[in-house]
């Protein structure tokens, strides 16, 4: 197995998220449905003394993946080995990995859809039989050897649902998706991270931090500690509506959760591009951002909250950039016009 798979697997998570991150179900905040789904099945699992099936988690980054994989393997009693799929660059890491398992054991592979399809194709066995075909040697003298591993569950995560593999996705029996949560979810999330940070939020203060969080618990919890450092400095260590703003207003975080790549994205669109469409290569290039960072990182909360368009042209800026960039339909384009 190389050192560096063994690192990742073995790499303790940050003291904060390890903190903030609930470790039952009962504590998880948010997607509802999920939870209960995964919780009878840990349920009917635990009463049937099986492991649990394969899970499949998707949906944007922040949402809780990790955390529920987590969370299930407490339920089940069971260690989790954690890692993630670019890690995995050959057979004999994934074979370390599986043959390192106890019974029961959960093995966590994050971002899953970026494995190897030669790896891929090694896990097949050992999801369905539990068993791994190694080959032995090379040219006349190759040989499969199979080995036996104990029953397991793989829990996968990925932000890319499209881009997995038929034949994998339909080796996971419990498939779920998160999904962006409500305000008022995000609120207690922030209360819950404040109480476990010793900071006195009131319910005003955790609501403002909460409707500039994209939707996403991790952005919360991150906005919660800058919160945190300025209460602590500027307002006797408490966060009400005032200090919630006057901090994320000194973050550059507006009204709508909206940071200043948020803006510039936009503001190039409108103003270099004319409102678009625009390629997204063209757009990276004109604010100084790696396009896969754009299309995974920005667009999605872009587009949910309607500021922007993806069409097979390419990205357009809506009414509802406009009128927040306080910028007329005439005047896009203007930065452009050379007076030739």
């Amino acid at each position: 197995m190389s050192e560096r798979l063994v690192n990742d697997m073995n790499r303790p998570d940050r003291e904060f998220e390890t903190t903030l991150r609930p470790a039952r179900f009962a504590d998880f905040v948010g997607q509802a449905r999920v939870r209960e789904r995964l919780e009878l099945a840990v349920e009917a699992a635990r009463a049937r003394g099986d492991v649990l099936d394969h899970v499949m988690l998707s949906g944007p980054p922040g949402l809780g993946k990790t955390t529920l994989a987590h969370i299930l393997a407490n339920g089940m009693g069971a260690n989790i080995k954690c890692t993630s799929g670019p890690v995995i660059d050959k057979p004999g890491d994934l074979a370390g990995l599986l043959t390192g398992l106890e019974p029961g054991d959960v093995l966590f592979i994050d971002e899953i859809h970026r494995m190897q399809k030669a790896v891929e194709e090694y896990l097949y066995a050992a999801m369905e039989d539990f068993v791994l075909d190694i080959m032995i040697d090379q040219g006349p003298n190759a040989r499969s050897v199979r080995l036996e591993i104990p029953r397991f569950t793989l829990v996968g995560a990925t932000t890319r649902g499209g881009l997995l593999s038929a034949p994998l996705r339909s080796r996971f029996g419990i498939t779920s998706r998160l999904d962006y949560y409500a305000p008022a979810d995000l609120k207690a999330i922030v209360l819950r991270s404040a109480r476990i940070l010793d900071v006195a939020a009131d319910d005003d203060g955790a609501l403002e931090i909460a409707g500039r969080s994209r939707g996403t618990p991790r952005i919360a919890n991150n906005l919660l500690r800058r919160v945190r450092d300025y209460a602590q400095v500027r307002a006797d260590n408490r966060v009400t509506r005032a200090v919630a703003d006057a901090a994320l207003e000194m973050l550059d975080i507006d009204k709508h959760g909206l940071d200043e790549m948020d803006k510039r994205i936009l503001e190039s669109v409108i103003l270099k591009f004319g409102g678009g469409p625009v390629g997204v290569n063209s757009l990276a290039v004109s604010v100084g951002e790696e396009p896969d960072t754009i299309e995974e990182v920005y667009e999605p909360y872009l587009i949910q909250e309607g500021y922007l368009n993806r069409t097979p042209k390419g990205r357009m800026a809506t009414e509802a950039s406009y009128r927040l960039l306080g910028v007329a339909r005439g005047a896009a384009g203007k930065e452009l016009d050379l007076g030739l």
